[in-house]
């Protein structure tokens, strides 16, 4: 009898002791470590449920949240589990260390205490920013980028801009216009057309891209030192995946306004030095060559002939004067004809200037045309060089001989020669009106023409009695009529799809019209009855292969899932001629 005593004390203080030792009470903190701008939550969990918790005083803390109770209870295999926690979310006061203190609570009877957290809370940090929120994923996977060809040109000199989008493959953009465009102060400027660009694949710090070219812009600075060029801002609609899924797996995609700036660019320029720089430099900077032509060297008095002075080259030829010709006071001069054929791409302006005289030579004799010189600043040596052209001489062959004053007495006491004839009026005025009247006049009776609208009539009536009878039996076939409707409104809509290509929603919205309208008319069904098993019955018994069927499935498969996932414009094409060669198979093959 004692011994059956002393088992059960024993067996006692072993059922107590177990059922003491698995109760477990912690304390855990989400960091040990933070900014004095960061949050700390602490968690006091516990396996068995409890009564009267205290929480701790958390000196050097503010609670900006919590209690936050919640509790887990679940059953396992027959074993129950069980979790109980208080929850509290902490910012810091200061820096230093601190210590979060025991929590206690009363369980069973027994009060238990948490053991005390040290933590360091250190100077402010870089808060990381969501990696799921959508102006996050839209700032760090789209970028707009200036690329300037050179820093620090010449004055003068041509440089470009060019504006680059560059997008990452995990979003898409919709629609994007400029807000902001660059005034480009104190430049030369010419937009190079980018009309037609295509969606290129390249990298952006080291990561694939798709990028697009939006504009291309050459520059001659006109001022030196340091020049800004104003950044371009574009205002952004894209779509950027999300936390949520639809019912295929797939990531739905959630739209986002962004705008996005390319940044101020500075431009330092160089003055064109002073050493070596000729008198009559007029600000040419390229590579150039000098070209004075005649477009006569021998005429008669009163005649007129052309003396064309050209420069031909790179560089920047809209922006300095071409030099002048020098001709003797015998040759008439009028005011040069101007001329620009020059071309600008992002090697800057190439092509050619000219000044074209009209020259009128009054007196018989030969006129030399003086050479005449230019210069330029060559970028390539960084020097000055100077082009000359060659001397010409006008031979006028006929006409009044040019007496001067003082030889007027010898000419008059000789008969042979011819006295001097001033004409004033060497151009008539142009006439803009005729008086024509025509020599022959032509009678319309008994013409061909006459002949062949006298027969025509007899002609004509026949073929609209013919036109009639097939217009009769056209209207007559109802259902004839029916499908050519309802192909012509198919079409319809394949004509609006093509014109809606590159705009995803619009495009398959006009194609998937196209394709029920095409079904409605072909098998003789309404839309309540445009389910993927009716479609597929009914295309078989016409006799259509199950290929056939198979890709016209597709395409309206395609057609719902493109609303929910991003389409590129090469896949709008693929669907667009897939959509256009299944109508044409099933008109084929049906019966």
């Amino acid at each position: 009898m004692q011994l059956q005593k002393h088992i059960t004390i024993i067996l006692f203080i072993l059922t107590a002791s177990m059922t003491f030792a698995q109760v477990k009470f912690d304390a855990k903190v989400s960091k040990n470590k933070l900014g004095v701008n960061e949050r700390l939550r602490v968690d006091f969990e516990m396996n068995q449920d409890g009564d009267n918790f205290n929480p701790p005083s958390f000196t050097g803390f503010t609670v900006v949240g919590g209690p936050n109770q919640s509790v887990s209870n679940s059953w396992i295999n027959g074993k129950r589990s069980f979790k109980k926690t208080y929850t509290y979310f902490l910012s810091p006061k200061k820096r230093g260390v601190f210590t979060i203190s025991q929590a206690t609570i009363n369980i069973g009877g027994e009060t238990y205490k948490t053991t005390p957290v040290k933590i360091q809370v250190t100077a402010a940090v870089d808060i990381p920013k969501d990696p799921n929120d959508p102006k996050y994923l839209a700032s760090q996977n789209i970028h707009l980028v200036a690329e300037v060809s050179k820093s620090n040109p010449y004055l003068n000199e041509a440089i470009t801009v060019v504006y680059k989008l560059y997008v990452s493959p995990k979003i898409a953009v919709d629609n994007w216009n400029e807000i902001d465009t660059p005034r480009y102060n104190d430049f030369w400027s010419q937009n190079i057309n980018t009309q037609g660009q295509k969606v290129q694949n390249g990298t952006y710090k080291g990561e694939d891209y798709r990028f697009l070219v939006l504009r291309k812009t050459v520059l001659y600075p006109q001022k030196t030192g340091k020049l800004n060029i104003e950044p371009l801002t574009l205002d952004l609609s894209m779509r950027v995946p999300s936390n949520r899924r639809d019912i295929f797996g797939s990531l739905l995609m959630t739209r986002v306004n962004r705008t996005v700036s390319a940044g101020n660019k500075t431009i330092n320029v160089k003055a064109l030095p002073e050493a070596g720089k000729p008198v009559d430099f007029t600000g040419a900077v390229g590579d150039f060559s000098l070209d004075v032509t005649s477009s006569k060297t021998e005429l008669d008095a009163t005649e007129s002939l052309q003396v064309k002075v050209n420069v031909k080259g790179k560089g920047n030829l809209k922006l300095f004067k071409l030099p002048k010709i020098s001709l003797p006071s015998s040759l008439e001069v009028y005011e040069p004809e101007h001329k620009e054929n020059v071309r600008t791409n992002l090697a800057g302006m190439q092509g050619n200037i000219s000044d074209s005289y009209t020259v009128v030579p009054q007196y018989k004799g030969k006129y030399p045309i003086p050479s005449i010189s230019f210069s330029y600043f060559d970028l390539k040596t960084e020097s000055y060089k100077r082009l000359t052209s060659d001397e010409i001489v006008i031979n006028v062959l006929n006409g009044p001989s040019n007496v001067t004053s003082s030889e007027s007495n010898t000419v008059s006491n000789n008969a042979n020669k011819q006295a001097v004839i001033l004409n004033s009026d060497q151009f008539a005025f142009i006439k803009t009106k005729t008086s024509f009247s025509p020599i022959k006049v032509n009678h319309f009776f008994k013409t061909n023409l006459f002949w062949s609208l006298l027969v025509l009539p007899f002609l004509v009536i026949p073929l609209a009695i013919f036109i009639r009878k097939k217009k009769a039996t056209r209207d007559a076939d109802v259902y004839g009529n029916k499908i050519r409707k309802a192909n012509k409104l198919a079409r319809k809509y394949l004509g609006s799809a093509k014109k809606s290509l590159g705009k995803k929603e619009a495009f398959y919205i006009a194609l998937e019209k196209a394709l029920h309208n095409y079904l409605k008319a072909k098998l003789h069904i309404e839309t309540s009855d445009l389910s993927k098993d009716k479609i597929n019955s009914l295309l078989k018994e016409k006799g259509v292969e199950d290929s056939v069927i198979r890709d016209f499935a597709s395409i309206l498969e395609n057609c719902e899932l493109a609303r929910y996932t991003p389409i590129d414009i090469v896949t709008m094409q693929e669907d667009y001629d897939k959509a256009a060669k299944t109508i044409s198979l099933i008109d084929k093959q049906a019966r």
